[in-house]
């Protein structure tokens, strides 16, 4: 394999020491990003691996460890830091952004707690296990790739849509001082004059202050802001409303935006619309691999580089594929208006024949795989704490339960669990095939044939897949003897003149029977993939800017004929 460096990683060393949560700030914050000690224990003997560069997984070249997790083996990872100086307040929180897949954690020798599955954030008290002068932290991490837990696309033994694994801590880990009654949790639902917000914790009395020195005060957990001459949220006009937390004794920041998602009825069909308006979401499958850091990329900022790249070509929705990302990545969609369609992290096995092959030629309906009852628990865990960890940002507006079945079960089930815990929302139940009775969108993927979709009438058509053209480019491909794609071209203008007939020619052809959203993959090569508009060192970009925006423009125009 080719080894791949991208622009940001001369910036590695300390880019990670930034809050993590734009949404949530504390000035009490302090990282625990960079060197710790790393050990593999097996069969109850402990080997010294050396230094590892927290949070890049060890299985990265940035991490300074660049070796794969093998079965029955357990990764320790060590640190000490000391608080002298440190005014915390009366209770102290550990925070880990995402540790794969299971996380033993231990302070100055004694248990702190655990956590199961890779993807989402976890927290311990650890007020009373803290001493003065040196602490030494130390998190045992287990990851067999456990089936029954979220494992995305991983597999050890990648290749083509599969990709390098990853273990142990890839997100921040920081320490946060708190008051003893302090915020838990905000959470801000809008609509297009303001928001309703609802505070967990602090005080009874509470202060909003908005960047531009507007106050509200209110008591109690609940209170609505209206907003006088609103300014709404789209790509094309990202307006953000910063503001302060406040009960006199804690303070956040963060900040929120008005708008809503919706599907509506218009000329006897029905549409997505956005702030009330029909909305067309050009987008691309958005994998979040990087060859420096896997999961982790150098830097923050080539989490916005991707945004703005892809927004400078004319798209305006970016669907996060089976992976929960960075909360920086959100807040990049949010600042730069960038739609989010989310995806599930899939659970469960994988059958090629069941998953993949049948369906492409035409059985998209009537199979279900089955669902242990830990595995259940564990999916309707990790995906109601989804909903939980994004719900304020106004960028995501569309969530995908299943993908192509991919360890789909009782998708009716899970779709009206979630709706009801969310109406805010545009629901995907089954992305490509697999059809259930319940979803907001009718989604289909298509790669092999031409595309040819027309609405069922009832909802709204969403092309969630498609495209998957395949460009290598010399010099800028992690995999010199193979390729995987879904149609192969030799130059850069064979490809670009075959994309740009693929949309003027056949997506641009369905906006009139009731397309309202299109799902290119993708953003970039990831590994064997050399799909991407962008090479998977993104550094090079394969595709003609001004041929891209006039694309964008002919979508957008024939769109809004369309429904106007």
């Amino acid at each position: 394999m080719t080894e791949l460096k991208t622009p940001f990683e001369q910036n590695a060393l300390g880019a990670w020491d930034v809050h993590p949560d734009p949404q949530f700030r504390r000035k009490s914050f302090i990282s625990l990003c960079g060197e710790w000690e790393l050990s593999v224990r097996k069969d109850g003997d402990e080997t010294y691996l050396g230094r590892i560069l927290v949070p890049y997984p060890p299985e990265s070249r940035l991490s300074g460890i660049g070796r794969a997790l093998e079965k029955g083996e357990k990764y320790l990872y060590r640190r000490s830091f000391s608080l002298e100086g440190e005014n915390l307040g009366e209770r102290v929180i550990l925070h880990f952004g995402g540790v794969d897949q299971i996380a033993e954690v231990s302070l100055n020798g004694r248990p702190v707690g655990s956590h199961e599955g890779g993807y989402l954030p976890f927290e311990f008290d650890v007020t009373e296990l803290l001493r003065s002068g040196e602490n030494r932290l130390e998190v045992t991490v287990t990851d067999e790739l456990d089936r029954d837990l979220a494992w995305g696309k991983q597999r050890r033994r990648r290749g083509g849509m599969w990709y390098t694994p990853v273990s142990g801590i890839w997100q921040s880990v920081w320490l946060e001082g708190l008051p003893k009654n302090h915020f838990r949790s905000v959470k801000i639902t809008p609509d297009l004059s303001g928001i309703a917000l609802e505070v967990c914790g602090g005080e009874n009395e509470k202060t909003v202050t908005l960047a531009d020195g507007r106050v509200y005060r209110f008591k109690g957990e609940k209170t609505y802001i209206a907003i006088d001459s609103p300014r709404l949220w789209s790509p094309e006009s990202p307006y953000l409303y910063d503001f302060t937390l406040s009960d006199g004794c804690d303070e956040v920041e963060s900040y929120f935006a008005l708008r809503t998602v919706s599907v509506e009825k218009r000329n006897g069909r029905r549409v997505i619309c956005l702030n009330g308006e029909p909305y067309f979401f050009h987008g691309l499958l958005d994998q979040g691999y990087f060859p420096d850091g896997i999961y982790t990329p150098a830097t923050p900022e080539a989490l916005e580089n991707d945004v703005l790249q892809m927004k400078a070509l004319g798209f305006n929705m970016l669907r996060k594929h089976i992976k929960i990302e960075h909360k920086l990545f959100y807040y990049y969609c949010d600042r730069h208006g960038m739609a989010v369609f989310q995806d599930m992290v899939n659970s469960g096995g994988y059958s090629f024949l069941v998953d993949t092959a049948l369906p492409t030629v035409g059985l998209k309906r009537g199979i279900s795989h089955r669902a242990s009852p830990r595995r259940r628990e564990m999916f309707k865990r990790d995906s109601e704490q989804t909903l939980s960890y994004l719900y304020n940002h106004p960028s995501v507006v569309c969530y995908t339960v299943f993908n192509e079945g991919w360890g789909q079960f009782d998708a009716d089930g899970n779709y009206l669990r979630l709706k009801a815990l969310d109406p805010s929302r545009v629901w995907d139940a089954t992305s490509g095939w697999f059809h259930g009775r319940h979803s907001d969108v009718q989604s289909e993927h298509v790669y092999f044939k031409k595309l040819n979709l027309k609405s069922d009438g009832r909802r709204p058509l969403l092309l969630s897949e498609f495209g998957g053209y395949s460009y290598k480019v010399e010099g800028h491909s992690f995999n010199l003897d193979k390729t995987y794609g879904y149609r192969f071209f030799a130059d850069r203008e064979e490809f670009c003149s075959a994309l740009e007939a693929l949309y003027l020619d056949q997506v641009v052809e369905m906006i009139g029977r009731g397309l309202c959203g299109a799902v290119y993959t993708q953003v970039s090569d990831v590994e064997d993939e050399t799909n991407g508009l962008l090479t998977y060192d993104r550094q090079v970009l394969k595709v003609d800017p001004e041929r891209m925006l006039r694309i964008a423009d002919r979508i957008k125009k024939t769109f809004y004929k369309t429904w106007a």
